[in-house]
C-alpha cells in the first residue's frame, strides 16, 4: 500500500485480502480512531483509464452516494492518491450469500426473509432512479446479523441513462441471471429487468441450482428467451405462482415490485423486518462522527455531510479530480449563512409565486410544475445539506421533466430569488474570496 506498508493515510488499518477482480482488490481494514471494522476496495487508476472504465468507477461512486438503505452495503468515504482509489465500505461479516446457497437450498422461510430485503432494497433504489443490471448471489452479501447487503454497483444505470424511448440499451449482467429482453438488444425497462434477476435469486435459493443452466451459451439463452424452467417438488404452491408471475419472459405482464409485495407468499412474516423503502439509519462512520440523519428541530434539516458527501460537493473536489478527465455536472449548489429554517421558507416562497407544488422530501423540498410541459411535468429537487447549524450547502436539480425549461426557472426565477440567501453559487468566487486574492497579490507585489 501507498504511504504506509499496512495503514492507509493513517486512518486505517489494512488486514486480510477479502476478495479480488481484474481491477480491484478488497482488504478488511480497521479504524485506527474507532476500532470500527470496514471494507476497503482498492482499485487501481491506471488499470480503469486503461481499459476505459472511468466512467463506471464514477457512476458506482455516484449510485452509492445516493441509495442509503439498510439492505444496501454503505460507502462510508472515498479516499485517493496519485494511483489508488479507496472505497470504504461496510464490512458484510457474513460474506456472500452465494457461499450460503453453495452449502445447499435454503428453508423457505430463511429465502423468504432474504427475499424480502433484496425486493425491499431494489425497490428503494428504484424510487431514487437506479437499477442494479447485475443481481445475483455473489452480489448479495450478510452482516454479522445474517442481514442481507446488496453490493456491486458498478454495473447499474441512473435514469438519466435512458434514451429518448424511456428504456436502457446496454447489455450488462450475468448470463444465467439476465432477463429475456435484456438479451433481445432492443431496449429495456431497468426495473423489470431487476425484478427478473431476483425472481431467478429466489429459485437459486429454494432449490440450490439455477433455473435456466445449459452449458451451451445459445441454448442457455433460448431456455431464457422462453422462460423454460421447473419447480422441483418441494416447491410449495404459492412460490410457485409468484415465480411464474416474475419469470415472465415478457416485461409487459411481468409482475411489479408494488404488486410483488402484495402478494400472499412475500407478506408472510414481515412483522419481523424492516419493511419501509426507505429508511433512517444511525450509522457511526470510521472517523467516529454520526453519519446519519438527526431530527428536525427548529427547521432544520436533518442530514451531516461526512467527508465524502463534501468532497462530490464542492468545486474542485468533484467526482472528476479522481482522474485526469472532467465531466460535466448538471445540479446548481450554493452555500448559505442562514439556517435551514430560512432557506426551506425561501424555496417555499419562489414555488409558490412560480405555482409549483410543494412536496417534502428526505432532504429538502420537491417542487412540481402543475401542467405537463414538451417532455412531462417538471420535477425540481432542492436538497439542503448541514455542514454546520448555521452554514448550509443546498443542491438544485431536475428530477424530471424539459432539462430547457427548468434552466430557464433556474436562471430567471429562481436565482435571483434567493440572492438575499446565498453566500455563494458554485463556480463563482465570494466576493470576500475575492478581496482575500486582491489583498494577497498585492502583498506579493509590495
Amino acid at each position: 500500500m501507498e504511504n504506509n506498508m499496512n495503514v492507509l493515510m493513517h486512518r486505517y488499518e489494512l488486514g486480510r485480502l477479502l476478495g479480488q477482480g481484474n481491477f480491484a482488490k478488497v482488504y478488511y481494514g480497521r479504524s485506527t480512531t474507532t476500532n470500527q471494522s470496514v471494507a476497503i476496495k482498492v482499485i487501481d487508476k491506471y488499470k480503469v483509464q486503461k481499459v476505459g472504465l472511468v466512467d463506471q468507477i464514477k457512476r458506482e461512486i455516484s449510485v452509492m452516494r445516493l441509495v442509503r438503505h439498510h439492505n444496501v452495503l454503505h460507502l462510508y468515504e472515498v479516499l485517493a492518491t496519485k494511483t489508488k482509489i479507496y472505497f470504504v465500505l461496510e464490512y458484510a461479516k457474513g460474506g456472500e450469500l452465494f457461499n450460503k446457497v453453495a452449502q445447499g437450498k435454503l428453508k423457505e422461510d430463511v429465502a423468504r426473509i432474504y427475499f424480502q430485503q433484496l425486493v425491499n432494497a431494489v425497490d428503494y433504489c428504484h424510487c431514487r432512479g437506479v437499477y442494479h443490471r447485475d443481481i445475483k448471489p455473489e452480489n448479495l452479501l450478510l452482516d454479522e446479523n445474517k442481514n442481507l447487503k446488496v453490493s456491486d454497483f458498478g454495473l447499474s444505470a441512473l435514469a438519466e441513462s435512458k434514451l429518448q424511448d424511456g428504456l436502457l440499451h446496454t447489455t450488462c449482467g450475468t448470463p444465467a441471471y439476465v432477463a429475456p429482453e435484456v438479451i433481445d438488444r432492443k431496449g429495456y425497462d431497468g426495473a423489470k429487468a431487476d425484478i427478473w434477476s431476483c425472481g431467478v435469486v429466489l429459485f437459486v435459493m429454494l432449490s440450490g441450482y439455477l433455473p435456466f443452466d445449459d452449458s451451451n451459451l445459445i441454448e442457455m439463452y433460448r431456455k431464457i428467451g422462453k422462460a423454460e424452467f421447473k419447480c422441483p417438488y418441494w416447491f410449495s404452491p404459492e412460490v410457485r405462482r409468484l415465480l411464474n408471475k416474475i419469470l415472465d419472459p415478457d416485461p409487459n405482464t411481468r409482475i411489479s415490485i408494488a404488486k410483488l409485495k402484495q402478494s400472499s407468499w412475500f407478506k408472510k412474516g414481515l412483522n419481523t423486518i424492516h419493511t419501509n423503502t426507505e429508511v433512517e439509519e444511525k450509522t457511526v462512520s470510521p472517523s467516529g462522527t454520526n453519519d446519519s440523519d438527526k431530527s428536525e428541530k427548529s427547521g432544520r434539516i436533518s442530514a451531516d455531510m461526512n467527508a465524502f458527501d463534501i468532497i462530490t460537493h464542492s468545486s474542485g473536489f468533484d467526482l472528476s479530480g479522481l482522474f485526469k478527465n472532467n465531466f460535466q455536472k448538471k445540479e446548481a449548489r450554493f452555500t448559505s449563512k442562514q439556517p435551514a429554517s430560512v432557506i426551506i421558507s425561501k424555496l417555499e416562497e419562489i414555488a409558490k409565486s412560480l405555482r409549483l407544488k410543494i412536496r417534502k422530501i428526505d432532504r429538502g423540498l420537491k417542487l412540481e410544475g402543475l401542467k405537463e410541459g414538451r417532455k412531462g411535468i417538471l420535477s425540481i429537487d432542492s436538497e439542503i445539506f448541514e455542514i454546520t447549524p448555521f452554514f448550509h450547502l443546498v443542491e438544485i436539480k431536475k428530477s424530471d421533466g424539459d432539462t430547457i425549461e427548468y434552466q430557464k426557472i433556474l436562471k430567471e426565477d429562481m436565482r435571483p430569488a434567493l440572492k438575499d440567501i446565498v453566500w455563494v453559487w458554485d463556480g463563482e468566487k465570494h466576493q470576500e474570496s475575492q478581496q482575500l486574492q486582491e489583498k494577497l497579490q498585492q502583498h506579493h507585489q509590495l
